[in-house]
């Protein structure tokens, strides 16, 4: 217990936390100088087993925004160990419930930003199925938007996994795809019950999971159903961390030929990007997490920039 304090020393945070459900609530950090209450809001989803503050930069951010911008973290059913046994079209029911909350109290507008598999959520947010009845949002970010299917392929044999796919794929079939895989089965892959049905979601070799929506080897016909699927009313902005540790050197193109591929589908779909803001954050690793500090001034700057360009120059 000594060894845990001294690791973590422990940090307040000032906020509000506003329950959008019956069981889910969102922390509104609150900002450095009000003046007024912000009116601006972004809401924020972290990765795998994220929950509130979890993700490092998030704090830093907070304290940057313009004074008319706050940022909320959201906490939702996938949050911390919850993420094996939900889905994505759960995860934007729950964040649509969180956007149409704030909407009744704030006049401005809502970005939704996801870290790593919270990047999905944003992008079935604006592409998924049933996208014309959620809430909407004025923008959206993804920071560290990695293939967790080619991240496995890093920390895990390939024979393996493909044993483990064999195993889930069995468990769909026979009906019990809602159902848990042993940790023996996916190689002790994730610290939480993980079901078959999202287990095929993020790493099925047939490259075709609800989750593998930023693996290298997807075609322009699957991008185009999420990238290339973009509203032309909500732009995006995309950031990936230069020295992503979940990134594989041996995809055959490096992190910005990946950006552009993105960019063009976008573009080609008649989506918008900000690409003026969009980049690789040279020397980032995938949350930042003891980067130099002009690592994590690099995100925040492209961060504010991109929010900036939402409002007219007045209203900041």
């Amino acid at each position: 217990m000594d060894n845990l304090r001294a690791a973590f020393p422990g940090e307040a945070r000032r906020g509000v936390s506003h329950q959008y459900t019956s069981r889910l609530f969102a922390f509104e950090h609150t900002p450095q100088t009000p003046l007024t209450p912000p009116q601006n809001l972004v809401i924020f989803v972290g990765g795998l087993f994220d929950g509130l503050h979890t993700v490092p930069y998030t704090s830093i951010v907070a304290d940057a925004l313009p004074p008319t911008w706050t940022i909320a973290q959201a906490i939702i059913s996938s949050s911390y160990t919850g993420w094996g046994t939900c889905s994505l079209q759960k995860d934007v029911k729950e964040l649509s419930r969180c956007v149409a909350y704030f909407r009744k109290i704030k006049s401005g507008k809502i970005v939704l930003m996801g870290h790593s598999t919270g990047c999905q959520d944003v992008l079935e947010y604006l592409t998924g199925e049933g996208r014309e009845s959620r809430a909407p949002i004025d923008g959206g970010i993804i920071q560290a938007a990695v293939s967790d299917r080619e991240a496995l392929g890093i920390s895990h044999d390939a024979e393996t996994l493909a044993e483990s796919c064999v195993v889930a794929q069995r468990m769909v079939d026979d009906g019990d795809e809602d159902e848990m895989m042993s940790s023996t089965d996916i190689d002790g892959a994730f610290p939480c019950p993980v079901s078959a049905k999202r287990w095929l979601s993020l790493v099925s070799p047939n490259h075709d999971g609800d989750d593998d929506m930023f693996s290298s080897d997807l075609t322009d016909k699957q991008l185009m159903k999420t990238f290339g699927s973009l509203p032309a009313s909500t732009p995006l902005c995309i950031l990936l961390s230069g020295d992503d540790e979940f990134f594989s050197s041996n995809l055959g193109m490096d992190q910005k030929a990946i950006l552009e591929r993105w960019v063009g589908i976008v573009e080609r779909g008649e989506g918008v990007v900000d690409v003026e803001n969009s980049g690789v954050v040279e020397g980032a690793t995938h949350n930042l997490l003891h980067n130099p500090e002009e690592v994590v001034e690099g995100l925040v700057r492209r961060v504010v920039g991109f929010l900036s360009g939402l409002l007219p120059q007045a209203n900041l």
